[in-house]
């Protein structure tokens, strides 16, 4: 994300404009309104943490009926038939995350135990990867697929073990490129990239923001190469790659002078 609060600041509120324009239709719907809105996720908040004990940070509440805060402060689902237990307000073993020994101590843990409850909420009738949107840039959406699985302990134990699978993938790339198969090539190619995605999410490294980059740094130095050949009097259709070579030399060493 470029920081640029300006924009950040209008594109939030672009954004706030879409909450509160549907959350008038559904007020004129008679269905729900910005309240609903906020109380739901302030109750999905707190049912998400339940390493936080909800009694002891103050006067918290949850609207939904379906929902309490336990005994230990824990925001937990009651059981849909309570005539199994004869007793209103109980949840489930599985709804109810043990504090103690399971209380996530790191972020990573944290996430670990965000995506568990995540799954728990949808009663385990939805894939893990489902929450991944098919709208998303196939690189971002490569990423986020990855995560998600991590985040239930499909990864590498350890990450320099990724460099592996990335050459394993590139090797047989090369084998399907060199026997002139398209659809196949095609695959492997991307089961490369796929691969290379991974290593970067677990080297902590945005592989879109990287992209971009390096984008960017192309852009700069062909434009480099293109203002200097009309300098000399030449079209880049005209020039040999030689020539082009030569340029984009100079534009290399004009940027490292440049970072100096």
């Amino acid at each position: 994300m470029k920081r640029d609060y300006k924009d950040i600041k209008k594109e939030l509120g672009d954004v706030l404009e879409h909450v509160m324009f549907y959350s008038i239709i559904g007020r004129e719907d008679g269905e729900f309104d910005i309240c609903d809105v906020c109380n739901q996720e302030a109750d999905k908040l707190m049912f998400r943490h339940p390493f936080i004990n909800w009694k002891e940070e103050g006067n918290w509440t949850v609207s939904n009926p379906d929902m309490y805060i336990n005994d230990e402060g824990q925001v937990v689902y009651r059981e849909s038939e309570e005539a199994e237990t004869g007793k209103a307000g109980t949840a489930n073993a599985e709804e109810t995350l043990a504090l103690g020994a399971s209380k996530p101590k790191t972020a990573t843990s944290v996430e670990k135990t965000w995506e568990q409850i995540k799954q728990q909420e949808k009663d385990g009738n939805e894939r893990v990867l489902s929450g991944v949107p098919n709208s998303l840039p196939s690189l971002i959406k490569a990423y986020r697929i990855q995560d998600k699985a991590r985040n239930v302990g499909f990864d590498w134990k350890e990450k320099e073990d990724v460099w592996d699978k990335v050459q394993e993938e590139l090797e047989e790339l090369k084998v399907e490129l060199a026997k002139g198969d398209k659809e196949n090539s095609t695959r492997e190619l991307g089961d490369f990239i796929f691969s290379v995605i991974n290593a970067a999410r677990l080297y902590k490294l945005n592989p879109d923001n990287a992209l971009e980059k390096t984008n960017q740094k192309f852009i700069r130095r062909f434009n480099y190469v293109e203002d200097h050949s009309l300098k000399q009097g030449k079209n880049l259709k005209d020039m040999s790659l030689e020539e082009m070579d030569k340029l984009w030399d100079e534009a290399k060493l004009q940027e490292k002078k440049d970072d100096k």
